[in-house]
């Protein structure tokens, strides 16, 4: 059986308890992608062009720094990487988790949580940054999406 991880970055909390439920109803480890500069909730006003993530989203180069790194990555096999969706696809810190290991011979499997937006590009996006990965297209899932149909869909990956 593969070692697993699920990583997630979560502006709110919602994708948190996403991950949460996920890591647990597939018994693997989790790692909270933490920015070192955390934002405030005026960072994440998406509707000022000036804030933070707006800025941020708008320069495809913008890599926020992460606050921890994963213990020996080389150990898991698969991971599941779990995001909001912003501006139709992964916030850039994930871009950043994406080029901050080697993630040769791994299959990365993102997840996303909103309100309406689809999960976009963002598998092909992290796809060109986790060389030598097999990066799947993912899904995007409500909030409340119950451990067993989370189960159901990431078993088909590990």
């Amino acid at each position: 059986m593969s070692k697993v991880l699920v990583a997630y970055f979560s502006a709110s909390g919602v994708t948190k308890k996403l991950a949460a439920n996920l890591a647990d109803a597939i018994g693997a480890d989790l790692f909270e992608i933490v920015p070192e500069k955390p934002y405030s909730k005026p960072d994440l006003m998406w509707m000022n062009p000036k804030s933070r993530s707006s800025v941020e989203m708008k320069d495809r180069s913008c890599r926020p720094a992460i606050a921890s790194k994963v213990d020996d990555m080389a150990q898991y096999d698969v991971v599941f990487v779990g995001f909001p969706v912003w501006w139709y696809r992964e916030p850039s810190i994930i871009d950043t988790f994406a080029e901050s290991y080697d993630f040769a011979g791994k299959t990365i499997v993102p997840f996303a949580t909103s309100g309406s937006s689809g999960i976009g590009d963002s598998g092909s996006n992290i796809g060109e940054l986790a060389k030598g990965a097999r990066v799947e297209v993912g899904q995007r899932f409500k909030a409340k999406t119950s451990a067993e149909e989370l189960k159901a869909w990431a078993e088909q990956y590990m």
